[in-house]
């Protein structure tokens, strides 16, 4: 947003940003498959995470680039970067070190805690969904990194 993107042009086409530019970047543990946190990324955030091994944020409070972990320590290690099947969500797979908060919580989603939720069931008979189940974990397919 702030300068030209080095961006690969045949991942930029795939991308299907908001009205501002950005992707919405949903960030993982990859060796537990715990959703950390969200952030933003535009062209050059996502260049940035792809090529450096560290992941790279738009600050849309900001309005400037932020590395995860620059001054707070609690870096992000990329380990995979997926692209959703509509073009307008990123999945970033981590090795966290520290905190993933701002507020000094594990996860973002910690810090903000649970709300009041009516917990709905499969039909019986139904096949339960692929992928590992809760509390084990993710990221033992292909392309996983080991």
């Amino acid at each position: 947003m702030a300068e030209p993107s080095t961006l690969d042009p045949a991942i930029a086409a795939r991308l299907k940003h908001d009205e501002h530019g950005l992707v919405c970047a949903v960030v993982q543990e990859d060796r537990t498959g715990e959703v950390l946190m969200v952030g933003w990324m535009d062209d050059e955030a996502l260049a940035r995470t792809l090529s450096s091994g560290r992941v790279t944020f738009w600050s849309r409070s900001r309005q400037e680039y932020w590395r995860k972990g620059d001054t707070s320590g609690h870096s992000q290690h990329v380990r995979r970067v997926q692209l959703d099947c509509d073009g307008d969500a990123l999945l970033v797979r981590v090795h966290q070190v520290g905190a993933a908060c701002h507020t000094g919580a594990r996860t973002c989603f910690e810090a903000g805690g649970d709300l009041p939720v009516v917990v709905g069931a499969a039909p019986e008979g139904e096949p339960a969904g692929e992928g590992p189940a809760a509390g084990e974990p993710a990221g033992n397919g292909p392309g996983a990194a080991s």
